[in-house]
């Protein structure tokens, strides 16, 4: 239980013990827009699982415990973007209702497995090497190499990283450009209605964004108009100031 009443999210720390993770973010973005209070409980990687799966049932996947989750005022534990919208929906209506399943949402993640697949050539190695603390550097290294069935992500930046990765990604980024561009009413997928798809997107540029203006420069300059993505940062930056 929350002693403070308030809403505890846990969180993956940087080396500032600042925000960084494009899932977190989705859930930042949306208590804030709710105009919920919280405060973060920073977990280390090799800690999240200790933290949460008392609370919250193993859902089976190969990271079955994982962030974003919530601790809510009552007690009730929360995991997965989805299901933290759906229950703060629920518990408080009296607070703005974020829709979840908009017309963009499944357009937009059918872009975005082609597309982050690709990208984490480049993301994964920098977050190493750019973004965190030694509390979850090693564990971060190793089961990310493994996961690349490589033997380091220095093998993984020279292999997979680079032109490599912005040529892949490329025309997935064009389509979530087409998608988010479509209705001339923006900034936001539906125009001037935000939604959870904004949310998710937003996360990630934000993320793109933290990890290093050359990332972010590169992948808005095959985006083919950053205007649009531009707009949509620039839409839900009030909900994006609280980031410890």
């Amino acid at each position: 239980m929350s002693d403070s009443g308030e809403i505890i999210l846990f969180d993956i720390p940087s080396k500032e013990r600042t925000t960084w993770s494009y899932n977190p973010w989705r859930t930042r973005l949306l208590l804030a827009y709710k105009g919920l209070k919280y405060r973060t409980e920073w977990l280390e990687y090799p800690e999240i699982r200790t933290r949460l799966e008392n609370h919250v049932p193993n859902d089976g996947s190969q990271t079955p415990y994982t962030v974003p989750a919530i601790l809510l005022p009552d007690g009730t534990y929360v995991m997965h973007s989805r299901r933290i919208l759906e229950t703060l929906n629920a518990r408080y209506p009296a607070t703005p209702h974020l829709p979840y399943d908009t017309p963009s949402l499944q357009p937009l993640w059918n872009s975005l497995e082609p597309l982050m697949g690709h990208f984490r050539g480049v993301y994964a190695p920098r977050v190493a090497s750019r973004i965190l603390g030694e509390g979850s550097l090693e564990y971060f290294r190793r089961t990310r190499a493994v996961d690349f069935e490589m033997d380091s992500l220095e093998e993984v930046e020279r292999k997979l990283g680079g032109d490599v990765a912005y040529d892949g990604m490329e025309a997935s980024l064009r389509e979530v450009t087409a998608l988010l561009g479509r209705n001339k009413e923006g900034p936001f997928f539906e125009g001037d209605k935000v939604a959870h798809a904004d949310f998710v997107w937003a996360g990630i540029l934000l993320f793109m964004k933290r990890l290093g203006d050359d990332v972010f420069e590169e992948v808005m300059r095959r985006s083919g108009d950053e205007g649009v993505h531009l707009a949509l940062l620039e839409a839900v930056k009030p909900w994006t100031q609280q980031v410890d």
